[in-house]
């Protein structure tokens, strides 16, 4: 079913605060700084989720399969996932991330297919692997969001869903923290739009969908950002077809 009509999500001012970040991107010790330390540890989890969920092992597990990253930005994860042998779509709200995309995609020989716009409204169906990594407290309508994702999804695919928690702990790091330090950009975060595991899956079983365990990605100065049982800061999660 095309989710083409399905109800707007992009906020035109979160697309603008990232656009305005796309020429630094793909620099690790720029204003992306956090998303280079947190890919890793993502994709950790991800090749995990995929290798449990499709059986699948070696360097290339995602071979054949179509994998769809929504607010993708210029494509830090979308080209991790065309290296583990993907057909790679990704998707973001601002024109700036996509050329950026796709201009160090071609640097890297990598044929990721990037579409600027809103996902509700692209009717884009059939994917293996939906990945969306810090999306969803950025959209105007949650469920509209997940319905749409939902609708990217074939039966039987997987969704891998990663979003900052809305707790006293993340206000201090995430936001007041990271933010007036200079690890990520101001702006970004706006605590009042973070969601909590429980009204993840909420929403998730109100789409139909089911939800894994949640997995925290918790930061201490020794270890620097991991994979980790406490969810208070940030987690990720698998989701499938109810």
């Amino acid at each position: 079913m095309s989710n083409a009509t399905s109800a707007p999500t992009i906020r035109p001012d979160e697309a603008a605060h990232f656009g305005k970040l796309a020429a630094d991107w793909w620099n690790p010790k720029g204003s992306s700084a956090m998303l280079h330390r947190l890919n890793p540890v993502r994709l950790g989890f991800i090749r995990s989720a995929i290798d449990a969920h499709f059986a699948s092992d070696g360097r290339k597990p995602l071979a054949g399969r179509r994998a769809l990253d929504v607010g993708c930005g210029a494509g830090l994860l979308c080209e991790p996932l065309a290296r583990l042998g993907a057909n790679v779509t990704g998707v973001d709200a601002a024109q700036e991330n996509i050329a950026a995309a796709q201009i160090h995609a071609e640097g890297s020989g990598l044929a990721i297919d990037y579409r600027c716009g809103d996902v509700s409204e692209l009717g884009l169906t059939g994917f293996d692997l939906v990945t969306s990594m810090e999306v969803i407290e950025h959209v105007s309508d949650k469920p509209a969001f997940i319905a749409a994702l939902k609708s990217a999804l074939r039966e039987g695919g997987l969704m891998i869903l990663s979003t900052p928690n809305r707790t006293p702990q993340s206000r201090l790091l995430l936001v007041e923290g990271a933010e007036r330090i200079g690890m990520v950009p101001r702006g970004t975060h706006h605590w009042d739009d973070f969601i909590t595991p429980v009204e993840l899956h909420d929403l998730l079983c109100a789409a139909g969908l089911k939800m894994g365990n949640p997995m925290g990605i918790a930061w201490s100065v020794s270890r620097g950002l991991h994979l980790s049982d406490n969810t208070a800061l940030n987690y990720i999660v698998t989701v499938t077809h109810g």
